[in-house]
């Protein structure tokens, strides 16, 4: 930490007077941001909000305009190529539609990043796929399947199996339930809880879901035209006192928000389990 910079100590990211622009036209509007470890934070807004483009810039695939992102209290933007690269394995991304390769087994998905970035031995490897798999609720046959031959619910499993192999600090999910019938979507909620508690993670999820938001998200921030309109619990986003606009965007969305179940209070401490340690071949 420096005195330019006083990210405190429970601070994962923060987002500063954000601003990006493409020629003329400016997509993010002066964002500012924080999320702290071991909680989820949801990111909502509708079409053309500005969410995408936050998120490639919190994974460096977008320089800003303007404004710092610090990771860990260090701010990514000035980072070089190399730099960059160093930061991004402290981030697993879970692609909307999971991004699995239809030619490869699931074993092969899963075992891709152990592969092309670590130096274990294939038996190493197959072990920790497996052991990663059934911690995710597949089966060890499952790992001989092709993507082809799942539910969507299980290639949003196996996807997440796939991030999680490189052991990221920072889960980062696009539009997770895009496409789902409510009932998976649901259970995709709750997969993307039990990743936190179990792994310790902190998770940040791009949405247009008000159902999830209100079932997962300890944080929730609303961008609206590129601008943060509103930031906080969904609760208190859903209070009209606190923000009209922020309610009226809940409103419309046409959900029973107060009798949606809320997720337990974040473990500040992000601590992991015996269990995760043994994924880590700790």
């Amino acid at each position: 930490m420096t005195e330019e910079s006083p990210i405190g100590p429970r601070d994962h990211i923060v987002v500063r007077e954000l601003v990006k622009r493409f020629g003329q036209t400016e997509v993010l509007r002066g964002i500012s941001m924080t999320v702290q470890r071991g909680e989820t934070a949801v990111v909502i807004g509708g079409s053309g909000a500005g969410k995408t483009t936050l998120l490639r810039i919190l994974i460096g695939l977008e320089k800003p305009t303007s404004g710092q992102v610090f990771v860990d209290g260090q701010d990514i933007v000035p980072l070089g190529e190399l730099q960059m690269n160093q930061v991004r394995k402290k981030f697993g991304m879970v692609f909307q539609y999971s991004a699995l390769l239809d030619s490869l087994t699931v074993m092969d998905n899963v075992a891709f990043p152990l592969r092309e970035h670590t130096k274990m031995k294939p038996k190493q490897v197959q072990e920790k796929v497996i052991l990663a798999l059934e911690m995710l609720g597949l089966k060890a046959d499952d790992a001989k399947k092709y993507p082809s031959e799942l539910s969507g619910g299980m290639r949003k499993r196996v996807g997440l199996a796939r991030a999680l192999m490189l052991e990221p600090q920072i889960l980062i999910y696009d539009e997770p339930t895009s496409g789902l019938d409510p009932h998976t979507s649901r259970m995709v909620d709750d997969l993307i809880e039990e990743t936190r508690e179990r792994f310790g993670v902190t998770s940040v999820v791009i949405s247009h879901d008000m159902t999830s938001t209100f079932r997962i998200a300890h944080r929730a921030v609303l961008l609206v035209d590129g601008q943060v309109v509103a930031s906080g619990t969904p609760d208190e986003l859903a209070d009209p006192v606190l923000n009209e606009r922020s309610h009226a965007f809940i409103v419309a969305s046409g959900i029973a928000w107060d009798r949606i179940s809320r997720p337990p209070p974040a473990d500040a401490a992000g601590s992991r389990s015996d269990e995760v340690a043994s994924v880590r071949g700790g």
